[in-house]
């Protein structure tokens, strides 16, 4: 399996890279404040210092050296059966945020591939959300069944050993209740309740931010913003997908979805009367006006583009593209692709309040959400003018903010992550 995108050389190349060394000690404390690697080695090796008091972590971590990747570290725990990956691709805007995806993936190079596009995207998608956050991302390879509090408390201790360059949310497999656990081992964790001074779950700000989007995407295909007498196709109806197609019937739009969760899917359907589609093939080569992928990624490909029957697509799924190219056929089919890292930008948005001078505010973080078809006309506006994909333009728009970010500080260095 290749990795898919702009930079990324082929899985089993990296995976060569892995430094194969005995197991390393870890050296940290509850809330490191300083580190220092061995990056010409590539492994990690690390020491925080804490009024002299140390704790020693048996953890084997080794770095990957990836090119235009800050920090990529895996993580092995022998005694709870840990098995993770985090990528830290880009400080420069402030430290690095993105949430844990617990998933099962067949094989180790398919979780890093998946770890490495979606610290990508969180990069990209907290440029253009203008949240004052860079980009990482944390997987860890578990069933559901595997995912136990002593792997969880594993997961806190390898998150806690970079010393808050990377800040850990929810993702798809992993709860607050999880977060919870992990808190017991680090300090770096965002996403907690509210009413111990945390955002709360991210799932509401996503679905509102994917509802704006999908507006804005309609108004420009459309002329009008209004889902009333819209036919829109949803794939994925779990926390955020589910929250978007109840704004869609609410507005008046005609909802078709899928989802492999056979009983949450048909509790919808029955809740809101919406029409359900037999399998996924069948919902993406439904005729619909706008398509809204919201489970998992690379589902615009070489095999679904042509067979889409859609005038727009506008869903919260991480990386709906497969690959760059992607991008360039929908263009040439016609059909509007409203980047999915503006998207469903809400989340992050929604996270990065919680840094704002006072703590996090509900009334600020919805009044920046708001601002997301703002800065998705930015990128249909630049997508117009120059030609060119609406993936490619958005993702200008994003190195121009980061390049920005750059300037601003001394070379080669990110944001203090305190």
């Amino acid at each position: 399996m290749r990795l898919q995108g702009p930079g990324f050389p082929a899985a089993s190349r990296l995976f060569q890279a892995l430094v194969r060394r005995p197991l390393i000690k870890l050296f940290a404390r509850k809330a490191p404040s300083s580190v220092s690697g061995g990056a010409e080695s590539g492994t990690l090796s690390l020491a925080y210092f804490s009024n002299g008091l140390l704790e020693e972590i048996d953890v084997d971590i080794r770095e990957i050296k990836v090119e235009g990747y800050e920090k990529v570290l895996r993580a092995e725990d022998s005694e709870t059966g840990l098995l993770g990956f985090i990528a830290v691709h880009s400080t420069v805007l402030g430290p690095a945020a993105g949430g844990m995806r617990i998933w099962w993936y067949e094989d180790e190079k398919d979780a890093l591939t998946d770890v490495l596009r979606l610290a990508e995207g969180m990069s990209y998608k907290s440029a253009v959300a203008r949240t004052g956050l860079g980009g990482g991302k944390a997987v860890m390879v578990s069933k559901p069944e595997g995912k136990t509090p002593e792997r969880l408390r594993a997961m806190g201790r390898f998150v806690d050993s970079l010393g808050g360059a990377y800040r850990i949310a929810e993702d798809v497999g992993c709860t607050v209740d999880d977060l919870m656990i992990v808190r017991e081992e680090t300090q770096w964790v965002t996403g907690l309740p509210q009413n111990i001074g945390g955002s709360g779950d991210p799932s509401p700000a996503t679905a509102k931010g994917c509802e704006l989007a999908v507006r804005a995407t309609l108004k420009r295909v459309f002329g009008s913003d209004s889902f009333e007498g819209r036919r829109i196709s949803v794939l994925g109806t779990g926390a955020v997908g589910g929250r978007l197609v109840r704004h869609l019937v609410q507005g008046g739009a005609q909802v078709l979805a899928f989802d492999i969760n056979k009983e949450r899917q048909q509790q919808l359907a029955t809740e809101l009367g919406i029409e359900l589609a037999a399998s996924q093939d069948e919902l993406m080569q439904s005729e619909c006006d706008l398509l809204s992928p919201c489970a998992l990624g690379a589902i615009l490909n070489d095999e679904s583009i042509p067979k889409l029957r859609c005038k727009a697509v506008a869903g919260a799924a991480n990386n709906q593209l497969l690959a760059p190219k992607h991008g360039a056929m929908l263009q040439e089919r016609g059909i509007l692709y409203a980047p999915d890292y503006v998207v469903n930008a809400g989340g992050i948005v929604n996270i990065g309040v919680e840094f704002a001078p006072g703590g996090y505010s509900e009334k600020l973080a919805y009044e920046k959400i708001e601002r997301i078809p703002e800065a998705l006309n930015e990128i249909f506006d630049l997508a117009e003018r120059e030609g060119l994909p609406t993936a490619e333009a958005a993702q200008r728009v994003a190195d121009q903010i980061i390049e920005e970010g750059r300037r601003q500080q001394p070379s080669g260095a990110g944001k203090d992550p305190a």
